[in-house]
């Protein structure tokens, strides 16, 4: 039997088929949450991709094909995302951004590369994913391994605290980004009190606030997701716990403010440049709030640039064979709303820039100076 054919007669997508037969349309797999505490992420990501397909779609496709998003649900969980990745083999999409989480993309990277598909996630910060030699994963976001090293030279250079509590999610990303700073607070000199883990999914931090207390904390950098961040600034507040507290760009959500209320004033957060307020980007920032979408999550654009590369790579190679795309994309340079980017042999960018903003309590967010 003559599988190729059968499924033609069948009616099936030819992406499914490889990049030899002409295709009907392009599936992108769009993997992220959208259950789970942290779908508001996975909504800047869906934004910014479902966007970049509508826009190319709009001025004509890529080589006369339509781009088509199918977005999958991993609730940011690792065992849905390795269950999504499956689909996703089954389903025969060839291409994925996503995933959202370091977690979750870890272990959906592994399957991706064995099939022959081709990843680019706008989210996963952890360094370790292409520390593996992958040759289809690549992202559009920086790495823990710059944003820690920046947001604990911020402490060390600008802060100057006294006692630092280090806390953490007991997650890939959120102690992965945790351990990077206290390793570079460490070799200043700064006074680290307190290393400790949070289980994701807790309430009540009372125990962990009366310690940071007692350990007279002046300074707190927590890495993990704005749920329990939010929780403990909160509960802090409550309790007469003055601290100052920084976190990563999983924590800077206007749901943080949901939870923490006035206590949400004054927390520094690292975040990729605010894009929508490059002049260069008006126009897309006005058809997003056209849709009643809001453009300045972390995630939006570098989601946005993902599609727009993958859309450059199949018009210059002429398929999705996504082989010839990794080859051509670490090749070369791409113009995108985030800027010119450049991928190097790991498939991460060769720059990459963070921002530390002060964060306000009705949602809001001032770059620091």
């Amino acid at each position: 039997m003559n599988f190729k054919k059968t499924l033609l007669g069948l009616g099936v997508s030819t992406l499914m088929l490889g990049a030899t037969l002409a295709q009907a349309e392009i599936k992108i797999a769009l993997a992220g949450p959208v259950t789970g505490p942290v779908a508001q992420y996975g909504d800047m990501q869906f934004i910014g991709a479902k966007m970049a397909i509508e826009q190319i779609n709009k001025a004509g496709g890529v080589n006369g094909e339509k781009l088509v998003g199918i977005v999958y649900d991993d609730a940011c969980d690792p065992k849905q995302a390795t269950a999504v990745a499956n689909k996703i083999v089954n389903d025969g999409v060839q291409l994925v951004v996503g995933h959202l989480c370091s977690s979750s993309t870890e272990p959906a990277s592994d399957i991706y590369e064995d099939e022959g598909i081709l990843m680019i996630t706008a989210a996963s910060t952890n360094a370790s994913i292409t520390e593996k030699g992958y040759q289809l994963i690549f992202r559009t976001i920086g790495l823990d391994s710059l944003q820690g090293p920046f947001a604990a030279k911020y402490i060390i250079d600008r802060v100057k605290p006294k006692n630092v509590a280090v806390i953490h999610d007991k997650q890939q990303y959120g102690e992965g980004l945790a351990t990077s700073v206290k390793s570079e607070m460490d070799k200043a000199g700064i006074n680290i009190v307190m290393f400790e883990g949070v289980t994701s999914g807790d309430k009540d931090f009372s125990a962990l606030i009366g310690k940071m207390k007692k350990e007279k904390v002046d300074f707190v950098y927590y890495g993990g997701y704005h749920p329990e961040l939010g929780a403990i600034l909160r509960q802090s507040k409550e309790k007469g716990f003055e601290a100052q507290f920084m976190g990563p760009e999983g924590v800077g959500n206007p749901d943080i403010t949901a939870i923490a209320g006035e206590a949400s004033e004054g927390l520094l957060v690292t975040l990729p440049d605010s894009f929508e307020k490059d002049p260069k980007n008006a126009a897309l920032v006005a058809a997003f709030k056209a849709n009643n979408e809001d453009p300045s999550g972390a995630f939006v654009f570098p989601a946005y640039s993902a599609v727009q590369i993958m859309a450059d790579t199949i018009k210059a190679v002429g398929s999705v064979d996504t082989d010839k795309m990794a080859e051509h994309m670490r090749s070369s340079s791409f113009s995108t709303p985030t800027g010119d980017l450049a991928f190097d042999a790991k498939g991460d960018l060769k720059q990459f820039s963070f921002v530390v903003y002060n964060w306000h309590k009705d949602g809001s967010k001032t770059a620091v100076k």
